[in-house]
């Protein structure tokens, strides 16, 4: 039998270490202060160390397989847009169409999905879900599309009308690049559940959407995409990135920021992307059989 220190994950033991530390640390001052102990030990004790956890990246050829995969999906341009620009979950569900500019190639990330805690005494919905807008100003930020990402979304934006098309009257506009069937935004867990199966699919096996965000980011570095860029494509300091498959650090190596230069094309920060496109370009499937993504 293991003790729970050997068997906790390292995100367990992180949480606990910050958590519980500090915790007992105002529990104990305060007895301290109050006479109940002569001295707290808690200020006295050093955390331990806990290592790091490397996460899971895709590999090019793994890239090409998903997304060869989930070409002919509704949420196939998703999955693309959220792999090359290392999209969180919530943002990538909260595209807004009106952020797309066709003349420009650009794309802005204004809004994000969330489910949050229905706090509504009148419904029986434990959660809801809610579109909001970005706070700062690093997450609100522009990407810079390729002439083939700017085909997908053509060719994504011919199905969604035939979609919002067939549904008629059950539609409900928020304007969103990827609603459900019906308009509405899409259900974060459900996404996530499906993104599982398409992976599946695949042959990778189960991945989870976050490790799309992970996966943009180490293979823009690979390919030689300055620290700068890649730090504004995630809308992510530098200083707290997360660690790539390789086990280097964001942080280890950056190096002096130049200063902005309108030279900063979509060229530079998306030279790789076409050898994750599918071959042959296909229509994506209508599905639905619920209102889900």
């Amino acid at each position: 039998m293991h003790s729970g220190r050997q068997s906790a994950r390292p995100a367990t033991r992180r949480t606990a270490s910050a958590t519980c530390g500090p915790c007992f640390g105002k529990a104990l001052g305060q007895a301290e202060r109050e006479g109940l102990v002569m001295r707290n030990v808690a200020a006295l004790s050093m955390p331990p160390r806990v290592p790091v956890e490397e996460g899971r990246t895709f590999t090019v050829d793994e890239g090409k397989r998903l997304l060869d995969a989930v070409a002919d999906h509704r949420m196939g341009v998703l999955v693309l847009l959220a792999l090359v620009f290392g999209l969180r979950r919530g943002e990538a569900l909260g595209l807004m169409w009106n952020a797309f500019d066709l003349d420009a190639r650009t794309l802005r990330v204004t809004h994000s999905v969330k489910q949050l805690k229905n706090r509504d005494p009148g419904s029986t919905a434990k959660t809801r879900i809610v579109i909001s807008e970005l706070k700062t100003r690093r997450s609100r930020r522009v990407l810079c599309l390729t002439p083939e990402l700017v085909e997908a979304i053509k060719r994504h934006k011919a199905a969604h009308n035939k979609e919002r098309l067939k549904a008629g009257e059950d539609w409900t506009e928020h304007g969103l690049m990827f609603p459900t069937a019906f308009g509405n935004p899409s259900d974060p867990d459900t996404f996530s559940h499906l993104f599982s199966r398409l992976t599946k699919k695949a042959g990778l096996g189960h991945w989870h959407p976050h490790e799309l965000r992970r996966s943009g980011a180490s293979l823009m570095l690979a390919q030689g995409t300055p620290l700068h860029v890649v730090s504004e494509v995630l809308a992510t300091p530098a200083s707290r990135s997360p660690r790539t498959s390789t086990g280097t650090s964001w942080r280890a190596t950056a190096a002096p920021r130049p200063k902005p230069s309108p030279a900063l094309s979509w060229g530079e920060r998306a030279r790789w992307l076409p050898r994750w496109l599918p071959k042959t370009p296909k229509t994506p499937v209508e599905d639905r059989k619920e209102e889900g993504p």
